[in-house]
């Protein structure tokens, strides 16, 4: 088989965007036709007009923060879910909790079999599955790729070590999901007992980081192991390669990086939170913003793969804090920052001194004088309802990372 799992993955980048762009057009269509939710959140969006990325970044953001609320009011899944009937074959629960649409009837619902595939995984291969299957997705969403790819699984779930490791034994897998820590288990408590599990070649890990030091020893164990980025509610979101070199982004979905607490779309190689638009027409989730920070990273994989790269999970866009009994959100500050266009970056910081919480915006500006100090100034106590002081810095000074607002409270 070729290392490609299709044509996708190495098309013109000029046409898997306009192509891409087509189809997030189709989908907000078939959004508002079939999602209740949707075709009240998009009542005033045409279409037949979504025709540039930057149409598409004009399009209202759904946030993950939101989904446990909107479903409370309109269960099971907030009217975000265009599937209901016989069509409909499972209900899963996350934390939250939040409740996640799933149909055997549509095959690789969650799109993981490029991802396997990746990773070397091959008809007829036997797959020891890690994955919990009780109540959440991931047992579901690795077993429904790897049947796409025509593997037989072995839906071993969570725990139980001595007989998992038992069971290798027996059957002989030579693949394997999961956790990289529990592979971690597996090896070290395979080892204590005198076990052999060396069956397994091949391995697809995700839920966790993935650190440089377990790669290492599965690749000592011969087992070379990839890893994934899905989430219960769009399934694959980027995948590794065999060049190691970021996350390729899956074909099945439309990514975007916008500044935390917008909808505006940051420049190549700038951390943001990762927004998708899903093109999974039973659940069509429009620009749903993860909570997650990555990056773009500039070039093509070495790998031959053509789609945009990211760098992985970066840390977690919600930082919201509370300060003197208010919330303050990413949003305010973005704010702030539109109200002054001679602000290029700016950060939030939060600081306990004097025994009272302190807030500074640090401010990356070209024109610092007293008059623009006082301007932001007045716009914090505006949009934020606290007193902040101003602090410029020199432009670029601020890192990179996607943090909006520091929180760096440390209480004696």
């Amino acid at each position: 088989m070729s290392q490609y799992y299709d044509a996708l993955e190495t098309r013109d980048a000029t046409e898997r965007e306009a192509a891409l762009i087509a189809a997030v057009a189709k989908q907000v269509a078939h959004a508002k036709a079939h999602a209740p939710a949707y075709k009240q959140l998009l009542a005033e969006v045409q279409p037949e007009a979504l025709t540039s990325a930057a149409a598409l970044a004009t399009l209202p953001v759904t946030r993950k923060s939101d989904l446990s609320g909107l479903q409370k009011a309109a269960p099971p899944f907030g009217g975000l879910a265009a599937i209901q009937g016989a069509a409909l074959t499972h209900i899963f629960a996350s934390p939250g909790p939040i409740y996640e649409p799933g149909s055997i009837h549509r095959p690789d619902f969650w799109r993981l079999a490029r991802a396997l595939h990746c990773a070397g995984f091959r008809q007829a291969d036997l797959v020891h599955n890690t994955f919990s299957y009780h109540l959440t997705p991931a047992g579901m969403m690795m077993e429904s790729g790897a049947h796409a790819l025509g593997c037989t699984v072995i839906p071993a779930g969570v725990g139980q070590t001595e007989l998992q490791l038992q069971t290798i034994a027996d059957l002989k897998p030579n693949a394997y999901v999961g956790t990289p820590s529990f592979l971690n288990i597996l090896l070290d408590k395979a080892a204590e007992l005198s076990i052999d599990i060396s069956s397994m070649t091949h391995g697809l890990v995700s839920g966790e980081t993935y650190p440089p030091a377990f790669r290492a020893k599965f690749a000592e164990r011969g087992i070379t192991c990839y890893q994934a980025y899905a989430t219960a509610d769009l399934g694959l979101i980027a995948y590794e390669t065999e060049a190691v070199q970021g996350l390729v982004v899956d074909e099945g979905i439309y990514l975007e990086i916008v500044r935390p607490g917008t909808g505006d779309p940051v420049s190549e190689g700038e951390v943001g939170e990762i927004v998708v638009t899903n093109l999974n027409p039973d659940y069509p989730l429009i620009r749903f913003a993860t909570g997650d920070l990555s990056a773009i990273m500039p070039g093509q994989s070495p790998c031959g793969r053509t789609n945009k790269r990211i760098r992985g999970w970066m840390g977690r866009a919600d930082q919201t804090a509370k300060v003197r009994g208010m919330f303050i959100h990413p949003s305010q500050v973005d704010k702030v920052i539109k109200r002054h266009p001679e602000i290029a970056k700016a950060r939030l910081v939060v600081e306990w001194r004097d025994q009272a919480d302190q807030l500074s915006l640090q401010c990356e500006t070209a024109s610092p004088s007293s008059d623009l100090s006082q301007a932001i100034a007045a716009s914090i106590r505006d949009i934020c309802k606290l007193r902040g002081e101003v602090k410029f810095v020199e432009l670029g000074s601020l890192a990179n990372d996607g943090v909006v607002i520091s929180d760096i409270r440390q209480y004696d």
